[in-house]
């Protein structure tokens, strides 16, 4: 496994706007475009930036274990000044598509932060439908402190609500893989049939057949 950068390689972009006169920054970002059922999930942050606040191990929540990443949520929401966890149904995203219902999700969890930041950064190569100053930046739950703590808060957000779906359809396995399209998933759409958190437009041809829906487990 490679070391992980230093803690001020990731605060690069951050330091840049303090140095600039910003009193918040704010870090967005998202979880579950991908999968075939559940919600996609986003999170905003803003974290304090003086040295004795920093938090040492905050990274993109892809490349940490889950006892970790529990681990750095629980510190990320006890030290914020503020975050906000959103989330866009199945119905948004067969209805809007999953790039706009990001976007959606995205804003709506910027909008909730209290005070509002200086400048956002966006995980990504798109732009927020929101007042403040903002900037994109590909891959930034991997460059920036402020990302990589929102991806955190939003990956352990989405994996425990996939966990409690898998009680209600336990013949899905999304505890297992939480939602996103694994061999087993494939083949449990095929036999039982879309429950009511696939996305639609997501399954279209893998479903077992119209009108056929798996029963919540009692």
């Amino acid at each position: 496994m490679k070391p992980r950068p230093p803690l001020s390689q990731k605060l690069i972009y951050e330091r840049e706007m303090l140095a600039l006169g910003a009193e918040y920054v704010a870090g967005a970002d998202e979880v579950g475009r991908g999968p075939l059922a559940g919600p996609v999930v986003c999170a905003a942050v803003i974290l304090p930036l003086d040295e004795g606040s920093l938090i040492e191990g905050v990274d993109d929540s892809k490349k940490l274990k889950a006892a970790e990443r529990e681990r750095l949520a629980a510190l990320i929401r006890e030290r914020a000044v503020s975050y906000a966890i959103c989330e866009e149904d199945p119905a948004v995203i067969d209805r809007i598509n999953i790039l706009e219902a990001t976007k959606l999700c995205m804003k709506r969890a910027v909008e909730a932060l209290s005070p509002l930041p200086d400048i956002v950064f966006v995980d990504g190569n798109f732009r927020l439908d929101v007042s403040m100053p903002q900037q994109s930046i590909v891959k930034g739950d991997a460059l920036s402190y402020s990302i990589g703590a929102a991806s955190i808060l939003a990956k352990v957000h989405r994996d425990k609500l996939m966990e409690e779906y898998d009680a209600l359809y336990p013949q899905y396995g999304f505890a297992a893989h939480k939602g996103y399209g694994t061999a087993a998933h494939i083949k449990a759409i095929r036999e039982y049939g879309p429950c009511a958190i696939h996305r639609k437009t997501f399954i279209k041809k893998l479903s077992a057949g119209e009108g056929k829906s798996a029963p919540r487990s009692t």
